[in-house]
């Protein structure tokens, strides 16, 4: 592999951990690969923070972090804000339907954080009675639309919103490059295999040459932190991915 290629693909990779909050994969992967961090490691540092509550379910603990980052943040998104303390709601409600059936606190976090939101927007209504649903109706016989507020997927889904909403604020990029290149090359091949150009089942992207081990590990090690933790965790609490 031509060395211009392998600077651009270890820029790639630090553009993906820097955009995606990895502060200690960011920092040492731009060392290793004698790079400039593209962004201050406190910031960093306090995106990780924030999507790490999230993905572990506490919302508390997330909203307050998000909000002694950027208070303006959640004050001029009103549906970001809902999302977060429906799935604060959730998470009370996954608590009491484990612990002998007490529901107060659920319903009075509802009534004080949710009730007095929910009539100012339709979606808002709907999406909170859809969550009380969750204490009437037994974990098992749940259909697919409540069941999903109880999946792992859905804080993935809203700690990539939170990234996005603070990367905005920032005026910033809010999807890193190498994400916008998998989509690129995913339409291409679509796209070619629609109009009926034969191509092989797998497509090699290109990643192989000299370096390819080295680069191949440090991205695996540096994406799910295990590299810079002593195998201990993953920096913000998840597997991170590229999806598409």
């Amino acid at each position: 592999m031509p060395q211009e290629w392998n600077s651009d693909i270890n820029a790639l990779i630090l553009d993906y951990l820097t955009m995606e909050g990895y502060s200690m994969a960011a920092a040492k992967f731009s060392k290793e690969a004698n790079l400039q961090p593209q962004q201050d490691d406190a910031s960093i540092r306090s995106r990780q923070e924030i999507q790490h509550y999230i993905h572990i379910g506490n919302f508390e603990a997330a909203i307050e972090s998000l909000n002694e980052y950027d208070p303006a943040i959640l004050d001029e998104d009103e549906s970001l804000h809902f999302a977060l303390l429906r799935l604060q709601l959730v998470e009370l409600i996954r608590v009491c339907n484990g612990d002998g059936g007490d529901i107060t606190e659920a319903l009075k976090f509802a009534q004080e954080h949710l009730g007095p939101r929910a009539p100012v927007n339709p979606q808002f209504l709907e999406d909170l009675e859809k969550t009380m649903a969750l204490l009437l109706i037994p974990q098992e016989s749940l259909e697919p639309p409540l069941a999903a507020l109880l999946d792992p997927s859905i804080r993935r889904e809203t700690a990539d919103r939170v990234n996005r909403a603070i990367m905005e604020r920032q005026s910033r990029r809010v999807i890193a490059g190498i994400r916008n290149l998998v989509k690129m090359r995913c339409w291409a091949e679509n796209t070619a295999r629609d109009s009926g150009v034969p191509l092989p089942d797998n497509i090699d992207i290109g990643l192989h040459g000299d370096d390819s081990d080295s680069l191949s590990n440090s991205l695996t090690h540096s994406e799910n932190g295990r590299h810079f933790d002593n195998g201990t965790h993953h920096e913000n609490g998840h597997e991170p991915m590229i999806t598409t």
